[in-house]
């Protein structure tokens, strides 16, 4: 099972849009796929309509004894399931008390699910945290969205900064910008200059109206617009992701 982090340290970059569409691509790739949906804020479980009538709380998820069979939910889309996040006001509480101290904590939580999916993807919370150091640990990619803007290429470098200093294995992070406006100088200028670093996948997902309407539609991009441009973007990129891990 390969497992993908989908993480920025800020909000705002399309972080999420990019989890649910690789989820889906993946599945409809014939991968059997699960999106487990870290973030408090649960956009990613809101895409997917995925609600629990009773979620079994996160605590659950995530102590050495966790369950996650019955936190998992099957999404409307063949191969590909879904972990929805716990909205509860304590989940931040509870999932950085439990990570304090045990770096490779969800390492261990995952590795129930190693023979039943070949994809993992995890929408993160931001920041950086015991959560965050955890979720770095047990995955294979850090798959990181930046805007190519003065902020973001900030951001990016603090997270480089992070790894460096945690001593995680630099390899795993890897990028794509999105929210691209080639229209724009300093993208183009941004981009030219991070490329050099070897870390950013050659295809990109443009700023585009069709990905806020995913909110409207509550589901990916290829569901109702599949001949899109943005849909395009979404899938050559995933190809290029793909051949990088497979």
């Amino acid at each position: 099972m390969t497992t993908i982090a989908l993480y920025n340290l800020k909000g705002g970059v399309g972080k999420t849009a990019s989890c649910v569409n690789f989820a889906y691509l993946a599945a409809a790739d014939g991968f059997k796929t699960l999106l487990w949906d870290i973030d408090p804020q649960g956009s990613s479980s809101f895409y997917y309509k995925a609600k629990p009538k009773v979620h079994p709380g996160i605590k659950k998820l995530i102590t050495k004894d966790a369950d996650l069979e019955n936190a998992i939910l099957t999404s409307d889309f063949e191969l590909l399931d879904v972990i929805p996040a716990d909205s509860s006001s304590k989940t931040s509480d509870i999932m950085l008390d439990e990570m304090k101290g045990n770096k490779n904590r969800l390492k261990q939580v995952i590795k129930q699910l190693a023979g039943e999916y070949d994809f993992l993807f995890i929408d993160c919370p931001p920041g950086f945290s015991a959560l965050s150091e955890n979720i770095f640990n047990a995955s294979d990619i850090v798959l990181m969205p930046v805007i190519p803007s003065t902020l973001s290429i900030r951001t990016y470098h603090m997270v480089k900064d992070y790894f460096k200093e945690k001593d995680l294995d630099i390899s795993k992070m890897m990028c794509f910008f999105t929210m691209t406006d080639l229209r724009k100088t300093m993208h183009n200028d941004i981009m030219a200059e991070l490329y050099k670093d070897k870390r950013f996948f050659q295809n990109y997902i443009p700023y585009l109206s069709d990905v806020e309407k995913m909110g409207v539609h509550k589901a990916p991009i290829m569901e109702f617009a599949n001949s899109s441009y943005a849909a395009k973007c979404y899938r050559e990129l995933w190809t290029e992701i793909k051949e990088g891990v497979l």
